[in-house]
């Protein structure tokens, strides 16, 4: 029953796949890539990116330029979009691949609406196995200059973002918390979880530093309803830091 725990705006189909062996160990780095971070979002601040609204979640890597490097500038990763049953299997496929530059730090910028449960749920342990540092920020090219722009972290997605060893959120930038629903394999529209799925979220929340208050909080809304985590709600259930 587990499997198919889904929230509200986006439903999961299949059973999530099983993890599996996690890659070579992509290189920290997190601080010194971290320098320019928040500079970045000031000048390339805009609107949540709206692309990633319904396609499932991609991974790329990207150059994260300063004027401290040239040609051997670090890379990031970055994940746009929602969160799918095989999102897990597709990033671990993708650090295992991306994983061989040497320019490749574990730091990942992460912009998504939310969706399935379980599966945010095992990108997130993937996330911690790989001790990733996670930016709630998405990246684009504005006119001439590429860099990081403000994202969205909604729904499932926050249940990734809690396995990260590192978690920031910078102000321009949203995180939301949204009521589950159930649904069984050829079923449409889904009931509300009861307690005991709610339990395994809030036992997971607690593995990964965070104040299970915010699950039973998220359980608490109205069906359909968004509620945008406050700074002071974010810092109290020790979910992220505005920055590094």
């Amino acid at each position: 029953m587990v499997e198919h725990l889904a929230y509200t705006e986006r439903v999961g189909g299949s059973s999530p796949s099983p993890p599996t062996n996690p890659p070579g160990a992509l290189r920290l780095g997190a601080r010194r890539v971290a320098l320019g971070l928040l500079a970045a979002l000031a000048w390339l601040a805009a609107d949540p990116l709206a692309a990633a609204e319904q396609a499932p979640m991609t991974f790329r890597s990207v150059n994260f330029a300063s004027d401290n490097c040239v040609a051997d500038c670090p890379q990031v990763i970055v994940a746009d979009g929602v969160i799918e049953a095989d999102t897990p299997q597709a990033f671990l496929d993708f650090a295992k691949q991306a994983s061989q530059s040497k320019r490749l730090r574990s730091v990942i910028f992460i912009n998504s609406p939310g969706g399935n449960v379980v599966a945010s749920m095992e990108l997130g342990t993937e996330f911690r196995r790989l001790r990733a540092a996670v930016v709630v920020a998405g990246f684009a090219t504005v006119g001439t200059r590429s860099g990081p722009v403000a994202g969205q972290c909604f729904s499932a997605c926050v249940y990734a973002l809690m396995g990260a060893t590192q978690r920031v959120a910078p102000p321009e930038s949203r995180l939301g918390l949204h009521r589950m629903s159930l649904e069984e394999p050829g079923e449409t529209g889904g009931g509300l979880a009861d307690k005991r799925l709610v339990a395994i979220l809030a036992r997971y929340a607690a593995r990964m530093g965070v104040d299970p208050a915010l699950v039973w909080h998220a359980e608490s809304q109205t069906p359909g309803t968004l509620h945008i985590l406050t700074p002071a709600e974010i810092a109290r259930w020790r979910l992220a830091s505005t920055k590094f």
